[in-house]
């Protein structure tokens, strides 16, 4: 009969044979995977997608929660000139159901340095560190019998995820998609997509280049998918696209009806009521308003603030909060015990506080 290591059990033993190292120091030896300090993943493969964008198969190690849902985003940090750089992508893989590899599909920007190293910059077996899934745009379960895809440039990515799940289920309900992309050569996924709507009579794809074609309009929905009111309906692409998208929406009051899944980080939550930031170790003090990350002032102070994502993902920016308040920035949760870690990237000051720096 076989039987099942207790690794977690082996590792607190053997933390005490290893002092002053830590089994993880040993292990990382052996496997760089094997980390309970940070997740971690290895990039198994690089697939080109466009002649700017790529899909990077990565292989998760210890810690990892193999259950994400399709939809959802992962944090990446990559080491770019010997600094993590951390970004957030959406998962385009479906979910495994026992341990395997996930998917992110990376489009670079020209003002990108971390997407365009991802896409022409990484090699198999590059170690990255990794965040686990997150986000509620996801494919329900079950899912709408009827649904709208309207996607632009790489916001197809989350959207692919939802169509390669329902089509590994057998199950593809009814299903318009209208995807924007400058050029034909741009679209990724093309050519999946083209096999995706050939094999399910569910699937219908419109394609709209906008070099040659001009941008959606949001009364071009009527033509698109004329029961447009009465489908669940997915948006994702860039800013000025999913703004057009939410007026038209709310004048139509179909705004329950409308999902969304932005890139960029909105710290829309309720602001701080700023104050007076002191950086103990550092004898600096600032003014700040409660539009201002704690981050942000330190870095106008001069002092040498750490930092990653500039998101809320890698904690990399945490520092001890001596005293005082902070506030999240995008949810508005206040922190003001002693002593307590905080995201110096999402927080603003309300009133004074002290951080141990």
């Amino acid at each position: 009969m076989a039987t099942t290591i207790p690794w977690e059990r082996v590792r607190q033993g053997a933390s005490k044979l290893t002092t002053p190292l830590l089994p993880d120091d040993y292990l990382r030896l052996l496997n760089p995977l094997w980390s309970s300090r940070e997740l971690r993943g290895r990039i198994e493969k690089v697939i080109p997608e466009t002649e700017d964008a790529a899909t990077l198969v990565i292989r998760p190690g210890w810690g990892w929660h193999y259950d994400h849902r399709p939809g959802q985003y992962v944090g990446i940090g990559v080491q770019v000139e010997g600094r993590f750089q951390w970004r957030s992508y959406s998962v385009s893989s479906p979910p495994e159901r026992s341990r395997g590899t996930i998917s992110i599909t990376v489009r670079a920007m020209p003002e990108g340095k971390l997407s365009s190293h991802l896409v022409s910059g990484l090699e198999p077996g590059t170690i990255v560190r990794l965040a686990l899934p997150e986000g509620d745009f996801v494919l329900p379960d079950p899912p709408p019998q009827q649904m709208l895809f309207l996607v632009g440039g790489s916001g197809v990515t989350p959207v692919m995820a939802m169509l390669r799940t329902l089509d590994r289920r057998g199950s593809m309900p009814d299903v318009v998609m209208h995807y924007s992309s400058p050029t034909e050569d741009r679209m990724i996924f093309r050519e999946e997509l083209d096999e995706l709507e050939q094999k399910h009579d569910g699937l219908t794809v419109h394609r709209l280049h906008t070099d040659t074609d001009g941008m959606l309009e949001m009364s071009d929905l009527d033509n698109i998918c004329p029961d447009w009111r009465e489908r669940e309906t997915y948006a994702c692409g860039p800013g000025p696209m999913l703004d057009a998208i939410t007026e038209h929406f709310k004048e139509q009051d179909l705004e329950e009806k409308l999902h969304l899944e932005r890139f960029s980080l909105e710290l829309g939550g309720e602001g701080g009521e700023g104050g007076t930031i002191t950086f103990q170790n550092s004898g600096k003090t600032v003014e700040a308003d409660g539009a201002t990350t704690v981050l942000e002032a330190g870095e106008e102070a001069g002092i040498g603030m750490p930092y990653g994502c500039r998101m809320g993902i890698c904690h990399t920016c945490t520092l001890t909060l001596i005293k005082g308040k902070v506030r999240d920035l995008r949810n508005g949760d206040e922190y003001g015990s002693p002593n307590e870690p905080v995201q110096t990237c999402v927080t603003a000051a309300v009133g004074e506080c002290t951080l141990d720096i």
